[in-house]
């Protein structure tokens, strides 16, 4: 209702502007066109073609109906997703505007046709093809806009599916060196429940069920075992039999990885602080061994001749990891495809699972830093740096597919998979102040428009009338005739007497004529008190005429 309002009123101001200047024929029709019109808009979402072919067809008979047309122009166009079609549909209305324009040119407007004609392209190209246009580009804009965001959407659903792919893989892999571990402890409790058996039979006959019942249920737990978790086995060959020992993770482990780098062609330096790992859990050590490893990995990749410092400093309550490469002088060919970044996820999984931190970023020099912190006790794990995910997002956000609201990363800025793009408050607002301007700045054009057509206009205009005896004064000066200061000047002392009862009198310069050289013929226009012309005289002055320069003697 607002917009029809607003569109109505557009149109009268055109009907008001044009009519002040004097160039509205049957103002009536005009306006009752103007009302059909206005009436007609609310339905051009329901029959945009009825509408649209309708209004340009009044538009032709009333100007006023121009901004309706318009503004109907502008939304069917920005809805139209068929080219060709909207292009026939505006070019049609535009051919029914001229039309209508030129064939009621003689009754209803400048009269004429091809002014007629004149007036129908003016109106055409202010009510329909330019708002057409506009139209045009801004309902392409939005497609736009709404494809770029659906495709980055895609992407964002495509990098957390990756992404939780691989926090599952890395969970999957700590699996399977859960398997491969208590497997091998179990093996040996089975092992020396065994012995314990044989001892016992002739020991302590009576404590034998007791070694008999651990072995059997040790064998039971491996089988148990053996079956959740062996189809992880490959996941499990992944880590490398060197790296499943009790020496992983520890100083000579990380020094034999460095040790590999620098064989591979890398400048790699390490600073060990604090004592070794040997005493610290195996889970802690073998984060430690992957952090390392997985970026040394990156850096063969991504920065072969760059310059790598590994640092790990080890105290009673933290155990810190960080990989710090410079920009390589020469970026290498396998830079070019950055990876999926799976193995910085699955370190970040891996090392917050035991209540740790884990950063990686570019630095500004162009290199690169992994940074992990790991509690030394997991039994007492450090405080995770994402306090505010708790255990159920975790777990939800683990699930393949799941959509998690919560917990986005920054580089999203909060936004999640089909979330509309945050739109600013004003912009609505400025939305809609700019398309009054348009419509406004259009109505200025048509007003113009129709001003220049019908000022062109051929006027039908006969020889101008002569004053009459007993015309008034308004009447006489109407038709030109007006006092000369000049003429009355030649006529003092040479003019006839006045008649009787004339109040004044009036010498105009148009009724002066030189008769023959040296004379004059001048007009008096005498009036009475009551203003009324009542005699017009003509009579002969003399007039003085200068010889030119080569007649002077």
């Amino acid at each position: 209702m607002a917009v029809t309002a607003g569109v109505a009123i557009a149109g009268l101001g055109v009907y008001v502007m044009v009519g002040h200047l004097g160039f509205l024929p049957h103002p009536w029709f005009q306006l009752s066109a103007l009302a059909a019109g206005a009436a007609l808009f609310p339905l051009c979402r329901r029959f945009p073609v009825a509408v649209l072919l309708t209004l340009a067809v009044l538009s032709g008979l009333s100007p006023g109906v121009g901004p309706i047309t318009a503004a109907a122009a502008y939304a069917i166009a920005r809805r139209t997703v068929r080219t060709r079609w909207r292009a026939r549909l505006l070019a049609t209305a535009g051919g029914l505007a001229v039309g209508s324009a030129a064939a009621v040119a003689p009754w209803l407007g400048p009269g004429p046709v091809p002014y007629g004609l004149a007036l129908g392209l003016v109106l055409a190209s202010t009510a329909v093809v330019v708002p057409g246009l506009v139209g045009t580009a801004h309902g392409q804009q939005g497609r736009l806009l709404r494809a770029l965001r659906e495709r980055g959407d895609a992407a964002e659903r495509a990098r957390r599916f990756a992404d939780s792919e691989a926090r599952i893989h890395e969970r999957s892999r700590i699996a399977a060196e859960m398997h491969d571990l208590v497997g091998h402890r179990l093996s040996l409790i089975s092992l020396h429940a065994g012995g314990l058996e044989l001892a016992l039979d002739r020991a302590a006959p009576e404590l034998r069920e007791e070694a008999v019942l651990v072995r059997r249920t040790t064998r039971d737990a491996m089988r148990e075992l053996r079956q959740a978790l062996g189809v992880l086995g490959p996941l499990g060959r992944d880590t490398g039999p060197d790296a499943l020992t009790d020496a992983t993770g520890t100083r000579a482990d990380i020094e034999t990885l460095v040790a590999e780098s620098r064989d591979g062609g890398i400048a790699v330096r390490l600073d060990w602080t604090g004592p070794d790992l040997v005493a610290r859990p195996a889970p802690v050590r073998r984060a430690v061994h992957r952090v390392v490893r997985e970026a040394l990995t990156n850096v063969h990749r991504y920065a072969t001749a760059s310059h790598v410092t590994v640092t790990v400093v080890h105290d009673d309550e933290r155990v810190r990891v960080t990989v710090r490469n410079g920009a390589p002088p020469k970026q290498p060919a396998a830079a070019r495809d950055m990876g999926t970044g799976r193995g910085l996820t699955g370190l970040r999984e891996r090392v917050e699972l035991l209540g740790g931190s884990f950063d990686a970023a570019a630095l500004p020099s162009g290199g690169f830093e992994v940074d992990a912190t790991v509690p030394a006790d997991p039994a007492a794990p450090a405080e995770p740096s994402n306090a505010d995910e708790t255990e159920e997002t975790r777990e939800a956000r683990d699930r393949p597919g799941a959509d998690v609201r919560a917990g986005a990363d920054e580089r999203s800025g909060g936004r999640q998979p089909g979330d509309e793009e945050p739109v600013p408050a004003e912009r609505p607002t400025t939305e809609a102040l700019m398309l009054a301007v348009g419509l406004v700045g259009l109505c200025v054009l048509m007003v113009l428009g129709v001003t220049f057509v019908y000022a062109t206009r051929p006027h039908a205009a006969g020889p101008r009338p002569l004053p009459r005896v007993g015309m008034t004064y308004e009447e006489v000066a109407g038709l030109g005739v007006l006092d000369n200061a000049a003429v009355r000047a030649a006529a003092t002392g040479h003019e006839p007497p006045r008649p009787g009862g004339s109040a004044g009198c009036i010498y105009p310069f148009n009724g002066a004529t030189e008769s023959r050289p040296g004379s004059l013929i001048v007009a008096r226009y005498c009036f009475d008190a009551a203003q009324r012309l009542i005699a017009i005289d003509h009579f002969t002055v003399p007039s003085v005429r200068d010889a030119a320069p080569w007649e002077t003697p």
